[in-house]
């Protein structure tokens, strides 16, 4: 039931990405989560994000990339692309179909940008092009918080957000459990992910993404808003919307319609 998944490294000259694969299929499938990763990498994840995918893994052979470990101030979505794309050379991934959600679907908009010869089909799930009121009074939030070490209010709040109320009732209490045990030693790398989103702008570039693309958006999405999605449609030329009634950010984890929607959309002819 594990579908082959193993945990590796990357070496980029001097610096490592941890990620993870797990299928059997023909065509390559690249996933770039969002920016959960400055919490914690995909480093020991293999199984449990093969059971979260488990409906690709006949169809496709999946990478899940996280960010470089020694992540510098002031990195980018658009050095975060350049970062895919040089590991999908490195690993001989010539061409994938990429899904990125939420921080990864800003930097695979990038990568779509830039290297359109290596994308079959996009998914931009649960993402924006740029910032907007609710994106920057999410991060901002979570960003405060953690600049007063207040770790367990920072998962809390993103959790309110992120999720239905029922959801959010029933999980509550196992975020508060679980804040002094995942805590990270250092905030930085989670920061720089979230100043990540507050920087990123590709909204006057989307008309240069020419593969086939799909937008999945949460109707509720309390994170960044369904505006991001609307706005993403709108500037690809050709586009796909997917929109998920009754769902905040969090979708992927609580609908089953997520992975299937996306499933459907990318073993399409």
């Amino acid at each position: 039931m594990c579908f082959n998944a193993k945990n590796k490294r990357v070496n980029l000259g001097d610096e490592t990405i941890d990620y993870i694969t797990f299928g059997k299929g023909k065509n390559n499938l690249v996933i770039i989560p969002g920016v959960g990763d400055g919490l914690k990498t995909v480093k020991g994840m293999a199984i449990p994000f093969s059971m979260m995918y488990k409906k690709f893994a006949k169809d496709f052979k999946v990478y899940v990339f996280s960010r470089r470990n020694n992540l510098p101030k002031g990195f980018t979505t658009l050095d975060m692309a350049n970062d895919v794309a040089r590991t999908m050379d490195i690993l001989g991934i010539e061409k994938a179909f990429v899904v990125g959600v939420s921080l990864g679907g800003m930097i695979a908009q990038h990568l779509a940008i830039n290297y359109p010869e290596k994308l079959n089909k996009l998914v931009l799930a649960i993402t924006s092009s740029r910032p907007n009121s609710i994106l920057i009074d999410s991060v901002n939030t979570w960003i405060k918080l953690c600049q007063e070490d207040k770790f367990k209010d920072m998962m809390v709040d993103s959790a309110r957000r992120s999720y239905t109320d029922n959801h959010f009732k029933k999980m509550v209490k196992l975020y508060k459990a679980a804040s002094s045990i995942i805590k990270p030693k250092s905030y930085d790398r989670y920061i720089i992910q979230c100043e990540a989103c507050l920087s990123h702008n590709a909204y006057d570039l989307l008309n240069k993404i020419v593969c086939p693309t799909l937008i999945v958006g949460a109707e509720e999405d309390n994170v960044l808003g369904i505006i991001g999605s609307n706005e993403i449609h709108e500037r690809i030329n050709g586009s796909d919307l997917c929109v998920i009634e009754g769902y905040s950010h969090g979708v992927y984890e609580e609908s089953k319609e997520f992975n299937q929607c996306i499933y459907d959309y990318l073993t399409r002819e």
